[in-house]
């Protein structure tokens, strides 16, 4: 049908010529069930009536079905306002001028022990408006889990924390470290080239190499761990430069998953990578040396099947 001497077209279409923008179809291997379940609603009812946030909800994950499903979920802490802006994080941006909840420790590790958790994941928005950039307030949730679950059960619970680069000041890495969590995460988000695009200008590929090299230096035994996105253009070349970067400085577990746009405002997804492609880079990765690699177009930074590689790890070295 012509109309005017245009061809009649999607709504996209003609965005796309006007505002000369181009969408990559969404393809079928990328599916989020909706959440539900019992254990799900009971989670979120949980989280809900203790105030805390999660990085699930505030960065709408897509596994939150299956992780809040099974269980399991990543706390947000210090807030859900971050001090800075990655142009691919749905977490709103802003100043939280300072504020913190005194009892936000203990009320997480209140929450774990509700869950009966193994293994529980940390991980906070940053906050350069506090002179530590919080690692006070992320050490002191650690360390409340760890006796909180000493006093009702003979178990030791795995925390891992994946933490802001603060800044890669050592005197707040040195906080964390003491902070008795066997796993620290810091995320490289994305290859060399395009941290500038995607990032915070605060942000930088080689600060968050010298954050991973300075915990795994003053920390041999911690397990370190790192996140990359794909999608955004990236080559394998470049993927492969930033394993071996990571590699050189002894990190020890890499996820690896598809960049998923959450909104018209974030930078947009350039390709989707095939499971075939992840199931290779994983290989690669292996082969590289990593303990462990994820790899999958729903793989995030916290990831079940990760973690359980690194409880049954942590555990094994504990019977050593």
């Amino acid at each position: 049908m012509q109309f005017f001497g245009w061809q009649q077209l999607s709504f996209k279409s003609y965005y796309s010529l006007f505002m000369n923008v181009s969408f990559v179809k969404k393809p079928e291997w990328i599916r989020v069930k909706l959440p539900s379940g019992p254990t799900y609603l009971e989670l979120k009812n949980l989280v809900h009536g203790l105030k805390l946030n999660t990085v699930c909800q505030e960065a709408l994950c897509p596994n939150i079905e299956e992780c809040w499903g099974g269980g399991t979920a990543t706390f947000m802490l210090m807030g859900d306002i971050c001090t800075r802006g990655c142009r691919f994080c749905h977490v709103k941006t802003g100043n939280p001028k300072g504020v913190l909840d005194p009892d936000e420790p203990q009320k997480v590790a209140d929450a774990v022990s509700q869950m009966s958790l193994t293994y529980v994941v940390l991980t906070s928005v940053d906050r350069d408006d506090l002179s530590d950039g919080g690692a006070s307030h992320f050490s002191a949730t650690v360390r409340a889990i760890k006796n909180k679950r000493s006093a009702l059960e003979n178990s030791k619970i795995i925390v891992e924390s994946l933490i802001p680069d603060f800044n890669a000041d050592p005197k707040a890495l040195d906080i964390m470290l003491s902070s008795g969590c066997e796993v620290i995460a810091q995320n490289l988000e994305t290859v060399r080239r395009l941290t500038r695009k995607v990032r915070d200008f605060k942000c930088g590929y080689e600060k968050t190499l010298r954050v991973l090299e300075y915990l795994k230096k003053n920390k041999p035994r911690l397990v370190t761990k790192t996140s990359l996105m794909l999608g955004l253009s990236e080559t394998d070349e470049e993927i492969f430069e930033a394993m071996d970067d990571l590699r050189s400085i002894g990190v020890d577990i890499l996820t690896l998953g598809q960049y998923l746009q959450p909104s018209k405002k974030h930078v947009k997804v350039e390709n989707y990578i095939h499971p075939t492609r992840f199931d290779h880079l994983a290989n690669i990765g292996r082969q590289k040396g990593f303990s462990f690699v994820a790899a999958g177009p729903l793989v995030r930074s916290s990831y079940r099947a990760g973690e359980y590689f690194i409880e049954h790890l942590i555990r094994q070295k504990g019977k050593m």
